[in-house]
């Protein structure tokens, strides 16, 4: 699979080939054809040029799911920057950190976002010039934004090399503060063309976007869907939660490939009233982020029995590292979760000791990648990439999920659990540290501690065990609002347990195992 090209060229590929073809779907109120998708990304690639952006700065933008957005991108890495979205659910402070911490030369905004994330840019120091969006959808929002500054002179679209950065993504740190995953054009090509000999896309497909934009999941939508010419149908983060609208909109919409991760598939099945609609044109679900209860799976696959499954696997370092095709139907009995299968053509992979020599087959270990696929490294903090990765006596550089498996004999990976404190929350990846650093900030608390808990319904459970200042205690109402001016809303804990104080180990520190007891 040829690496060599950047990539937004495939989609400019794809314009030419299919111009007239609609690319990208508001359901309800807009779409926007190959060719006017291309034209407006060229416009934001020239105004970009104009301000100063050169190959290698970092472009963000804060802007809800919409057209709009998708030709931000396009214009973006047209400019030969690299895109950094941002979560526009999130609290500002939060986005604005992320964008003063990689430097973006320039951001994108929705109106709506633009004076707190104004002032929160202020404070830290930050001053990008802020292109501001009156409204997103459609495109029109991003058009008038342009046409406010006149027509900027035509620029070249850039040509970077395979090492250059095209995006970062931003997850959560143990430290309490996001880290930026950094992508190069040859980590998001190799995925992009593995998927693509994977899965055999066509032009008339009609791939979901039901991810936004700042999660891994939607590099597959965007850039597998407008590589092949096929059309991008763009969920809302309102619609994308509701299991009958979402029923009625795939019916609707005729999508023919999905992807997202398996809670929002649990909730189609049980609550979905999947069998009121016609599927005919569904052929491909895939699903990732998170382990997939089997009673559901089967519920899904009994009421939706035509497409192929496929369970894919991998943290943002990676995108996806394996796979798996589930072969339908789901046997009764099996209780067990699908294996997360074997790795990608693009990569290889290794199940590894603490010492990072291999074990034997069947035996506990951390899974290890490397290969085209894996990420550059963490944006500005060395420390944390060189302990992200391991070099072998041949010399090969590989990166360590943290995730413990154990491969069977025809070369599948058992997932097992992890080797610190992250979970998957609703496809996320979640630092419980990053959760703590949070609550410390409020000035009742006096001690912290995060524990996550199996659950069978949403996956994972997250307790917050706290004990207060004097005997201060804050309502279930007020630690809810603290947490959401502080957190993005899938690492707000399900509940707050408050103590006199916390247990302790023999050595003075937070016992999270008499936690994890206390449940």
């Amino acid at each position: 699979m040829a690496t060599q090209r950047p990539l937004h060229q495939a989609f400019i590929d794809a314009a030419r080939r299919h111009p007239d073809r609609v690319a990208v779907v508001e359901p309800g109120s807009a779409s926007i054809t190959y060719r006017e998708l291309d034209q407006l990304s060229d416009r934001l690639r020239d105004r970009l040029t104009a301000l100063g952006v050169t190959p290698g700065d970092r472009v963000g933008f804060y802007l809800r799911k919409s057209i709009d957005g998708i030709a931000g991108m396009y214009g973006i890495l047209k400019s030969g920057a690299a895109y950094v979205p941002v979560d526009p659910g999130a609290p500002a402070a939060r986005n604005a950190y992320i964008m003063h911490n990689c430097a973006v030369k320039v951001a994108l905004v929705e109106a709506q976002f633009e004076e707190r994330f104004r002032a929160e840019l202020q404070a830290l120091g930050a001053q990008p010039h802020v292109i501001v969006l009156p409204r997103v959808g459609g495109g029109a929002g991003l058009r008038d934004a342009l046409e406010t500054q006149g027509a900027a002179p035509a620029a070249a679209t850039a040509a970077p090399t395979p090492s250059s950065l095209a995006y970062i993504l931003y997850t959560s740190g143990s430290t309490g503060k996001p880290k930026g995953v950094m992508l190069s054009h040859e980590n998001a090509v190799s995925f992009v063309d593995w998927c693509s000999e994977m899965f055999q896309p066509a032009h008339e497909d009609r791939f979901s976007s039901h991810a936004p934009f700042h999660f891994d999941l939607s590099i597959l939508d965007i850039h597998v869907s407008l590589k092949h010419g096929a059309a991008l149908v763009l969920i809302s983060e309102d619609g994308g939660k509701d299991p009958q609208r979402l029923a009625q909109l795939i019916a609707n919409e005729r999508i023919s490939i999905w992807y997202s991760a398996p809670s929002i598939l649990s909730l189609l099945a049980q609550f979905g009233g999947l069998p009121e609609y016609d599927y005919s044109h569904l052929r491909t679900v895939l699903f990732a982020g998170e382990v997939f209860p089997v009673k559901h799976l089967r519920t899904l696959t009994e009421l939706w029995p035509h497409p192929r499954y496929f369970n894919l696997y991998g943290p943002t370092e990676t995108n996806v590292c394996t796979f798996y095709e589930v072969k339908l139907p789901v046997p009764a009995e099996r209780t067990a979760p699908y294996p997360i299968g074997e790795v990608c053509s693009h990569l290889f992979g290794r199940v590894v000791d603490e010492d990072g020599k291999p074990v034997p087959m069947g035996a506990e270990g951390e899974l290890c990648i490397t290969g085209r696929g894996v990420m550059q490294g963490y944006w500005s903090l060395p420390e944390q990439t060189a302990r992200g990765f391991f070099t072998d006596e041949d010399g090969t550089r590989w990166y360590r999920t943290g995730d413990i498996v154990v491969e069977e004999p025809q070369g599948n990976y058992i997932y097992r659990g992890r080797r610190d404190r992250m979970v998957k929350r609703r496809g996320y990846r979640v630092e419980l540290g990053e959760i703590e650093a949070g609550l410390y900030q409020h000035g009742a608390v006096k001690e912290a501690a995060v524990v996550a808990f199996p659950d069978e319904e949403a996956g994972v459970r997250i307790v917050a065990f706290l004990s207060a200042k004097e005997g201060q205690r804050p309502s279930l109402i007020e630690m809810k609002r603290f947490c959401s001016e502080r957190l993005p809303l899938y690492m707000i804990p399900d509940k707050f347990s408050w103590h006199d104080a916390l247990p302790k180990t023999s050595t003075d520190k937070i016992d999270y195992q008499r936690l994890k007891e206390m449940g």
